[in-house]
């Protein structure tokens, strides 16, 4: 949850931070004499919109380093066994990947079991795990997380994820404006005078906020796409790594989750939550480990 919060987070401070200015600079060529253009306003939305998503993707390993205060491992010298065995991974998966380039690689000190890939593309992502992932995680179900991140990264997802989001934001955008320009009609109507309605700075902030509360309904569509991807990814890893050591990764993730001397919610590998039969599944960005561990046991569909 962490990277789709972080990625959500800065996306949506992006769009909103756009929307404000081009607001405030007059920027509204999609409003005629006659009304909206909406041709134009889909044009406007489309290139503001993937611009949001792009920013946010282009800022992702330098804000993933920043907030979560990630130590990068030099490959060329490691310090202490268990860097040597994490680089020693990510470059024997990476190879088999056909990664064109060493992803960064990352440790940060938590304790929850986690471990995740951003970066805006193959050559320049980054890969870090958490110091409770080493501790709780044998060597085994280590290869597993880092098959599964490094699957992210060679199936492109977060450019994929990216697209998604982009196209989400110029839908909000779009409809975020088309409804503030009817609430603006409607106040002009009912006070029967062409000066009244929302004003300049009051559409403003309408269509922030609508924008706001129509990027949370939205929420679910991404993640959806997210689930999807967490399922191809564990398909990846079990090409990299082998079915049953990615099975095992998940199992003990399941075991950890389980285990009761840490909070059930820092406890989310791949940022796994338990919420089977919960309204909050829709905006979960991964499936049940049940679920996923039932997928690897199927095989390739």
């Amino acid at each position: 949850m962490k990277r789709f919060v972080l990625f959500f987070a800065v996306n949506i401070l992006v769009v909103l931070s756009i929307s404000l200015l081009t607001s405030l600079l007059g920027l509204r060529g999609y409003l005629t004499a006659n009304g909206i253009d909406y041709q134009a306003l889909m044009t406007f939305c489309m290139i503001w919109g993937m611009g949001g998503a792009f920013v946010s993707l282009l800022l992702s390993r330098w804000m993933a380093k920043m907030s979560m205060g990630i130590q990068l491992i030099d490959p060329e010298r490691p310090r202490g066994e268990a860097e040597a065995f994490l680089v020693e991974k990510v470059r024997n998966l990476s190879r088999q990947a056909g990664l064109p380039a060493l992803p960064e690689i990352g440790v940060y000190d938590s304790p929850e079991v986690n471990a995740f890939a951003t970066g805006p593309s193959a050559s320049r992502a980054l890969v870090a795990v958490s110091s409770g992932l080493l501790r709780r995680m044998d060597d085994r179900a280590v290869e597993g997380v880092l098959g599964h991140e490094l699957s992210h990264v060679a199936n492109g997802d977060m450019v994929t994820m990216t697209l998604i989001q982009g196209v989400v934001n110029a839908f909000v955008m779009f409809f975020a404006r088309v409804i503030a320009f009817a609430i603006d009609n409607a106040m002009r109507s009912r006070d029967d005078d062409r000066r009244g309605g929302l004003g300049y700075f009051g559409y403003a902030i309408v269509v922030n906020l609508l924008e706001f509360a129509l990027m949370f309904l939205a929420m679910p569509v991404v993640a959806w796409f997210s689930r999807w991807r967490e399922y191809r990814a564990d398909a990846g890893s079990a090409r990299l790594a082998g079915a049953p050591t990615m099975i095992h990764a998940l199992e003990s993730l399941r075991s950890a989750i389980n285990l009761p001397a840490e909070p059930r919610g820092a406890l989310s590998a791949f940022k796994i939550h338990d919420n089977r039969g919960n309204w909050l599944r829709l905006i979960a960005t991964h499936p049940p480990i049940e679920e996923r561990i039932a997928a690897l046991q199927r095989g390739p569909q």
